[in-house]
Parts: C-alpha cells; sequence; structure tokens
C-alpha cells in the first residue's frame, strides 16, 4: 500500500488529495517527516479521532521513542505530560487542573479585558495600517501567561523568544536550546517561589505540590511547560487565525458586529473551521494491542497519527463542514483534544477569544484587510498553523 506524504499546508488550506483518500480509506496509510520509516496510520473520522485520543490502548508514552514516526524533527521529552500515559499524566495533571480552575478563569476575565483594552489604545494610537499579529494577538496570550507565571516584566522578552522557538519545525537544535533555556528559566522561578510564595500560578502550584501529590522540581516543571503551551502558542496563533478568517468572510464579520452575543458560538464554530496545525498528523499514539477503529485493525505496536482538520469536517457529524456557521445547533469539535490529553487550556483559551472579539466588534466594526487575502504570510516552521503578520486597517 502506498502511503500518503504528509506534507505542511498553509493558510486555511485542507489537503485536497488526503482528504480524497480519506473518503476512500477511512483509516489511510500515511509518511510522516521524522521517525524511523515514517509509516503510520491515519486516524481522520471523528469517531476514530475519539478513539485514538481516549482509548488507554493508544499510548503517548510509547510515542516518544526516537523511531516512532512523528510531524515534528525531534521526539518531545519523556518527562513532559504530553508524553505520559496515566497514571503518571493524572498524577501531574491534577495540580495543574486544580490551579487553572474554572474560579480562576473567571477572575482572570477583568484583567484580559484590560489588557485587551490597553493594547488597543496603543493600535489606535499607532494608526492604520497595524500589524495585529504584533499589537495584539501575540501580545495578549504572552502578557497573560507571563503575569500568570510571576515572570517579572524585564525578563518577558527573553522568555517570549524561547517560548517562540519550541515549535519550531525546520531547526530542532534551536528547539532544544529554547527549552534547556526555559526549563531551566522556571525551576529558578519553582525555587523562588518555594522560598517566598507570592500570589501567581507558580506558587499555587508549589503549594499544592507540597501538600497533595509530592511532586519534584523536575515535575513542576514539566507542569509548568504544560500551561505555557496549553495557553500561549495555540491560543496567539488562533487569535490571529481568527481575525483572518472573520476578515475574509466579511459577513460573518458583519454578523457579528451587529449581533456581539453570538461570539460564544462564534468562537467554537472558529476553533472547528480553522486548521490548527501545520501538518495533518498531530502527535501521534501507539497501540498497545490490536484495535479496530473504521475498517482498519491497528496491530500493537503500529503508530497512529491524528488529523483534528478532517475530524472538525466530518460531515457525519457536521452539516456543511465546510462551512462558516455560526448557528450550528451542536458543535462537538476536537481542536482542544478528548480524553486525558483534553487541553488544560482550554477555559483559559475561550475566555481570551471571546474577550479579543468582543473588544473589536466594538471598538474596531470597521477593521478590514490592509494587503489582499493573498498577500498576508503565513509562518511555515511551526507546527501550529498561523499568520505570521496580519496588516489592518479601518
Amino acid at each position: 500500500m502506498r502511503a500518503h506524504t504528509c506534507a505542511p499546508s498553509e493558510g486555511l488550506d485542507v489537503d485536497p488529495e488526503l482528504t480524497e483518500l480519506v473518503r476512500e480509506q477511512p483509516v489511510p496509510l500515511v509518511r510522516l517527516p521524522y521517525g524511523g520509516t515514517g509509516e503510520a496510520w491515519l486516524a481522520a473520522r471523528h469517531a476514530d479521532v475519539k478513539t485514538v485520543l481516549g482509548d488507554p490502548r493508544f499510548s503517548r508514552a510509547a510515542a516518544s521513542d526516537e523511531d516512532v514516526p512523528r510531524a515534528i524533527a525531534f521526539p518531545l521529552a519523556t518527562t513532559t505530560m504530553l508524553s505520559m500515559d496515566p497514571p503518571q499524566h493524572s498524577r501531574l495533571r491534577r495540580p495543574a487542573a486544580k490551579a487553572f480552575n474554572t474560579r480562576r478563569i473567571q477572575e482572570l476575565s477583568p484583567r484580559a479585558q484590560e489588557i485587551v483594552d490597553g493594547l488597543l489604545d496603543a493600535v489606535f494610537e499607532a494608526g492604520p495600517p497595524v500589524d495585529l499579529t504584533r499589537a495584539l494577538t501575540w501580545q495578549l496570550p504572552i502578557t497573560m501567561m507571563s503575569e500568570l507565571l510571576g515572570v517579572p516584566v524585564a525578563d518577558r522578552d527573553e522568555f517570549t523568544e524561547w517560548v517562540n522557538s519550541l515549535l519550531i519545525l525546520t531547526d530542532p537544535e534551536q528547539a532544544m536550546r529554547a527549552r534547556a533555556s526555559l526549563d531551566g528559566y522556571l525551576a529558578g522561578l519553582i525555587a523562588q517561589r518555594r522560598a517566598a510564595p507570592v500570589d501567581d500560578l507558580i506558587s499555587e502550584l508549589v503549594a499544592l505540590s507540597d501538600s497533595e501529590n509530592d511532586l519534584d522540581d523536575k515535575e513542576l516543571v514539566s507542569v509548568a511547560d504544560s500551561l505555557l503551551s496549553a495557553g500561549y502558542e495555540a491560543t496567539a496563533s488562533q487569535l490571529g487565525n481568527f481575525v483572518y478568517v472573520l476578515l475574509t468572510h466579511p459577513d460573518h464579520w458583519r454578523e457579528l458586529v451587529a449581533n456581539p452575543g453570538l461570539i460564544p458560538d462564534a468562537v467554537e464554530e472558529l476553533s472547528r473551521f480553522v486548521p490548527s496545525s501545520t501538518s495533518a498528523a498531530g502527535f501521534t499514539r501507539v497501540a498497545l494491542e490490536d484495535v479496530e477503529l473504521t475498517g482498519r485493525t491497528v496491530h500493537a505496536g503500529q503508530a497512529v497519527a491524528i488529523d483534528y482538520t478532517m475530524a472538525n469536517r466530518d460531515p457525519d457529524v457536521f452539516d456543511h463542514p465546510d462551512r462558516l456557521d455560526f448557528h450550528r445547533p451542536s458543535n462537538p469539535h476536537l481542536t482542544f483534544g478528548y480524553g486525558a490529553h483534553f487541553c488544560i487550556g482550554a477555559q483559559l483559551a475561550r475566555m481570551v477569544q471571546h474577550t479579543m472579539l468582543e473588544a473589536l466588534v466594538n471598538r474596531l466594526p470597521g477593521l478590514r484587510l490592509a494587503v489582499p487575502a493573498d498577500q498576508v504570510p503565513w509562518r511555515p516552521d511551526r507546527l501550529i498553523r498561523g499568520v505570521e503578520s496580519l496588516p489592518v486597517t479601518w
């Protein structure tokens, strides 16, 4: 059987050849750029993706081996939460979930509004045209996460540079250097907060660990890494992508301007509609025993990649899946994952997305692209799909 090569995509493109292949073979064989032969089965239908994400017979820990096919240049470290299975994963996730709870997100909402308002004040002062990625969509989540973790203002430029380098696809050495620098910095913060707690997320994680979970400092670094990943890069990319989609679908933008009450539904629909990864393959899993997916037996030891974009456009689940529709009666998208690894930052992401969109439709109702849509550049070297810059005017 010939394997389909998964190549990076730009913009809102969905691989048409792969789309057709999935119609013919629900679980096709694909070739990923790294790891052993690169060959893996691809779960692309909604039900199959849920199975791979939620069934303990599929392992993330087993996928950390160097020879397991993957979309990124190096396997994730076995110490990261993304590379763990329960019960190890559950032990680290528990304090993170308690610290990142609904109450904390609600308390953060006014601060998110203050940050957005301040950034938009600067946008108005600068005047059009403005690159909205640098002025707003990247600044908002990194400011939120820096404040949450207690990163001093003087350290934030360097901190941001490390975080931005973590998911580079084309330079694994740079990504590994950034990982080492970031982990060393977080370890220092943890030591400081253990000695002198303050009102930030790191202090709360240390307190929870000391009282309940007995995590060592390396494990706390892993938890902080996971929270940072959940709350920053994916959120920042999707904020810019959301604005791009709305400005290239002007009827939908005008609909939100006229009826901001639709914004919660718009956030869910944009999350479904916008491809989140440059590659069809998300983080792979390895079958621990033979498992049946749609029309395919995945044998023990075989790798399975995940295509969230296709799962979110499965016609068996979503009517007119390629249509942007803020009025869907239900929207069970899988953008934030499913099962044990469901994104721990989902509540924060939704709150930040809602806050930004509400501010934009209220303060910049005439917002539009300052260049033709096909001239908006996209970042080709990242796992998370996102615009490189977003020139806008009003």
